[in-house]
């Protein structure tokens, strides 16, 4: 494919320029118009329009247009199924037409002006298992539009579709349609220790998740204060320009594109109904920041009584915004953002989404009152490099807004109002710290025990932003590219498009080394909220990981080949699934595989032919069927969290029974064993890319049994190093025969607990 036509075909791929179309626009009329517009001029279409789905009326509304009568939009409604607009949206299938009127299926609409335009094509604008509605193109000459035609547009309607979606939910919104005492922490609280979840030193006053916004919603400060309409439109223009400039600092730390998790708040704020709303209550004598609320409650009380999932999350989206306008309003034309940087905040639970949105406003730390040290909130916060502590004290949730709070996150502790000996010790080691960061050290290239046995370690890759560290610290590799933080990121499944530009970014980065790329592993504290997959009563045994990649083969097909596409030109591409459970499974997930590979060969679009295919081993039931799976899989990777969990039946995220996760139980560590044995005398390679593969004290067993690569976090690189270093392989394949001989947890406790060399 020429570069003409690969940049046709990305089309609105350029982040930046779709981030422009949405902070950019006025409001949401302005913004559809300039949409159907970008998409006009990329595609040089005399027409093109939007129609979107109103669920209520169980019709397509033609919503924007250029080309087309303006007089037609709003007016122009047509059922699923009906023209050639309706039978797109239908079966979810784009129609082209080389002379429109000649198809059976097209309806004249008068209004719409549109008998001099022959050629015809549209495409479904959905966000995974969501509808959205149909964008169209037309023009006056007959079979003008191409196959490649109808991938560019694709692309756009992919591209479009988040900030598409929110617009239509506002538009539909108009067509349908007590304080708590406060529990005071004792004065006498002055330490708490927790568990590490993410290292590093914090330092700065507290503040609570969500308190400060929801409280504008519910309290009565500020009364008998006097504001004007005008102090109403300031706060909304101020409220615009720190959106703006959250999602840039955001866009900056995070290449996945998350910049536009604002997009619902943009969206909102454009809404002329919602700012005529309040405009409107203050005309008749509300003030300004009770009308901002009335209107608020409004919007929140619609959203949560929605059956769709996705839509009850926006509850949370209009909290922040409506909380950022009082704010604002309360703060009478000051521009000084007040948000959480420089702070501690401290919440009862996160959702990774809501982690990111602290990133981007540069908190110092985070104390979480509950969770495990394994959940991926813990994980993303270790790839922001945000130190975060688990506590298990409910009395923090009760500390007065803005109490000094150290955080000392490398070994979990949590001074509360520290006295000037303690700021003074860790001011010393903080100073400490960056003169040992600045001097220069060698960071060795090859790994290998003391006796010359060769280590590959690779790097375990949450957020491209850890990239740089990887290959500072010589990772070989890219290990395990965890897929689903695109996923939890967004407030809707990403399209192929935007996960094409997450892997191409990936690829690009590490051009000469070995890429692994896991696909979709959602379930437990990785649950998608919009997924709508039901999750039962315990998820992680639920539709997850591979399980609901099968159920939803669309969306595999729509993540694999935005992984084959963007490692076209790659030299070692790897795909792995995860909690693979049996041959039938992996027969199956690679059949799609093979299946978007020929697809991508039809459509002349570039692609990596030939990936190896490998599997995660989570799942007790693999280790009977190793030696059948060793023929079929290209190689393994070991994800010990959950291998530990199944095998022992434990929830590794509750702390009530943290004490039974055990990583040296001896059904564990034969299993571990029998495992690598079966890849190893079949040829196949096979890594540790779970926890276990970066704590130093299981580091002799995994080589004693024959693991050569580890896969871990980029931090834990040099210390992995040292380690290897200190070992024979004589030594490491004693301890691991006298770790496999031991039947209790005492037993196997006490040899793990004797000193090997290193």
């Amino acid at each position: 494919m020429s570069r003409k036509d690969r940049d046709h075909f990305n089309l609105l791929c350029d982040i930046g320029e779709l981030a422009a179309l949405v902070t950019g626009s006025h409001n949401i009329e302005t913004f559809m118009d300039s949409a159907v517009r970008l998409v006009s001029r990329h595609l040089k279409a005399d027409v093109c329009s939007i129609y979107l789905y109103d669920e209520s009326a169980e019709e397509l509304i033609l919503r924007a247009t250029i080309g087309l009568n303006p007089k037609a939009v709003g007016r122009i409604r047509m059922k699923p199924g009906e023209g050639l607009v309706g039978a797109t949206f239908e079966n979810l299938h784009p129609i082209r037409e080389s002379a429109a009127g000649g198809n059976p299926l097209f309806k004249y609409f008068e209004e719409a002006d549109e008998e001099r335009f022959e050629s015809f094509l549209a495409v479904p604008i959905q966000r995974g298992v969501q509808r959205i509605g149909v964008l169209v193109v037309q023009h006056e000459t007959a079979d003008y539009f191409s196959e490649r035609d109808v991938m560019a547009l694709k692309a756009s309607a992919s591209q479009l579709a988040g900030a598409v979606e929110n617009a239509r939910l506002l538009m539909d919104l108009y067509e349908a349609t007590g304080t708590h005492p406060e529990v005071q922490a004792p004065a006498s609280l002055q330490f708490i220790r927790g568990q590490s979840a993410s290292e590093g030193i914090a330092q700065g006053p507290i503040t609570f998740f969500k308190k400060s916004h929801v409280a504008f919603l519910s309290g009565d400060a500020h009364r008998n204060e006097n504001f004007t309409v005008e102090d109403f439109h300031e706060a909304v223009r101020q409220t615009s320009r720190q959106l703006a400039d959250l999602q840039s600092r955001l866009a900056e730390r995070l290449p996945e594109s998350a910049s536009l998790i604002f997009t619902a708040h943009f969206m909102i704020l454009k809404d002329p109904k919602f700012i005529d709303r309040i405009v409107h209550q203050i005309a008749e004598g509300v003030s300004p920041p009770e009308a901002v609320k009335n209107v608020a409650r409004h919007y929140i009380n619609v959203f949560a009584s929605s059956s769709h999932a996705y839509i009850r999350e926006k509850v949370s989206d209009m909290e922040d915004l409506a909380g950022r306008i009082l704010k604002n309003l309360f703060r009478r034309g000051a521009e000084k953002q007040e948000n959480e940087k420089g702070k501690i905040v401290v919440a009862a639970e996160l959702y990774p989404s809501e982690i990111l949105k602290m990133a981007s406003e540069e908190v110092q730390g985070v104390i979480l009152v509950k969770g495990g040290i394994t959940s991926h909130v813990s994980i993303l916060a270790r790839s922001l490099k945000i130190p975060l502590v688990i506590a298990d004290h409910p009395h923090l949730m009760h500390l007065p807004e803005e109490t000094p709070v150290l955080l000392d996150a490398n070994v979990g502790n949590i001074y509360i109002r520290p006295d000037q000996e303690i700021l003074l010790q860790f001011a010393g080691q903080e100073a400490a710290g960056k003169i040992a960061a600045a001097s220069p050290s060698t960071v060795c290239r090859i790994t290998q025990t003391g006796d010359g046995t060769r280590v590959r370690l690779l790097a375990n890759i949450n957020l491209l932003s850890e990239l740089s560290t990887a290959k500072e610290l010589n990772a070989e590799g890219i290990g395990l590219y965890r897929t689903e933080f695109p996923f939890i990121i967004r407030p809707t499944f990403p399209s192929e498009e935007e996960q094409y530009l997450v892997y191409k970014h990936l690829f690009d980065e590490m051009a000469d080394r070995e890429v692994t790329i896991r696909t979709l592993d959602i379930a437990g504290d990785k649950a998608l909220v919009y997924a709508n997959a039901t999750s039962g009563k315990n998820p992680d045994l639920g539709l997850r990981s591979i399980r609901f990649s099968l159920r939803n083969r669309p969306l595999f097909e729509q993540q694999l080949r935005a992984i084959l596409r963007a490692g076209a030109e790659a030299r070692h591409l790897r795909i792995m699934f995860p909690m693979i459970s049996s041959l039938d499974e992996f027969r199956d997930a690679r059949s799609v595989v093979d299946a978007c590979v020929r697809d991508l060969k039809r459509e002349d679009l570039p692609h990596h032919p030939g990936p190896s295919i490998g599997m995660m081993v989570e799942v007790p039931s693999v280790v009977e069927i190793m030696p059948a799976l060793a023929r079929e899989a290209d190689f393994f990777s070991i994800g010990t969290n959950d291998f530990i969990q199944y095998t022992l039946a434990v929830d590794r995220t509750n702390e009530k029974v943290a004490d039974y996760y055990r990583a040296y139980h001896p059904a564990v560590l034969r299993g571990l064993a029998r495992v690598v044995r079966a890849a190893k005398t079949a040829g196949r390679e096979i890594a540790v890319c779970g926890e276990m593969g970066h704590e130093t004290a299981y580091i002799p067993f995994l080589l004693g049994i024959g693991i050569r690569i580890l896969s871990v976090g980029p931090q834990f690189l040099p210390a992995l190093r040292e380690r290897i270093a200190g070992l024979t392989l004589a030594e490491a394949e004693r301890h691991a025969r006298l770790l496999l001989a031991e039947d209790t947890l005492a037993g196997a406790l006490k040899v793990l607990e004797t000193p090997t060399s290193g």
